[in-house]
């Protein structure tokens, strides 16, 4: 299947997100319970009366993997276009951030609704898109009240009827369903570079609250769409065409 898809009918995202607030200690009663009743069991490994306060504020800070208590701070999308001078394989990036989390799901529903709009003929790619960044989208999407794109219209459709969303993780398992595949292996095992220089996921947050450097994580999202766009060209068995050197991006 993957060598019948046009390498320039895809569009390769990924998002990053962080919690809701700041701390734990922000939440009011209701919504502290409410975590208490979704996250603290399933992410500490203790007894009930065993879990401490600070457990509690210390696990919180996972929360961002939770539609309803986190929220999308940034989604990167990336194409591969040919040039109408050489017909060569260029790359494009674009990444919408905002602590706006309203404000940057419109423009990317709108660049979508504009360009990325037939499913019967086009594609989404990222890694784990399936479990994570596409359920994730749409919730928030929901909450939000903003109309669901058709390549995101997707509840009760059958697995056949999705066959637009290309998911690098779960291509390269190949009926086992066994294990996660991290794209830092992935990328490793095909000789990528390394979209992991600045910050990993588990700062993000920290970079968003503390530094407000919402740039920096849009260059940071940016380098895992590049890692999963190179992946796929593996997957395809293509030259690589970028390299990622600092924050520059250019072709190969």
């Amino acid at each position: 299947m993957i060598d019948l898809i046009n390498i320039t009918d895809i569009l390769f995202f990924d998002i990053e997100t962080v919690p809701a607030t700041p701390q734990y200690s922000d939440l009011n009663e209701k919504w502290q319970e409410l975590w208490h009743t979704k996250a603290v069991q399933k992410e500490i490994k203790k007894p009930k009366e065993d879990i401490t306060e600070e457990d509690v504020a210390t696990v919180y800070e996972r929360a961002g993997i939770y539609a309803e208590f986190g929220k999308i701070c940034c989604i990167s999308v990336g194409v591969f276009y040919k040039s109408k001078e050489t017909g060569e394989l260029k790359t494009r990036l674009k990444s919408y951030a905002s602590d706006d989390e309203g404000e940057l799901l419109r423009g990317f529903v709108d660049m979508l609704t504009k360009s990325f709009n037939f499913p019967e003929r086009q594609f989404l790619c990222g890694h784990n898109i399936k479990e994570f960044d596409v359920p994730y989208i749409c919730r928030r999407l929901l909450v939000h009240q903003i109309p669901f794109p058709r390549m995101f219209d997707i509840t009760g459709k059958k697995p056949w009827e999705t066959k637009h969303l290309l998911d690098t993780m779960e291509l390269w398992k190949f009926g086992d369903n066994k294990s996660f595949t991290s794209i830092k292996l992935l990328t490793a095992l095909f000789d990528i570079p390394s979209p992991k220089e600045d910050i990993d996921g588990s700062q993000v947050a920290r970079v968003f609250y503390e530094e407000g450097d919402i740039e920096r994580i849009a260059r940071y999202c940016e380098k895992d769409v590049v890692a999963v766009m190179q992946l796929m060209l593996r997957y395809k068995r293509m030259s690589l065409r970028l390299t990622v050197d600092g924050d520059v991006i250019t072709d190969k």
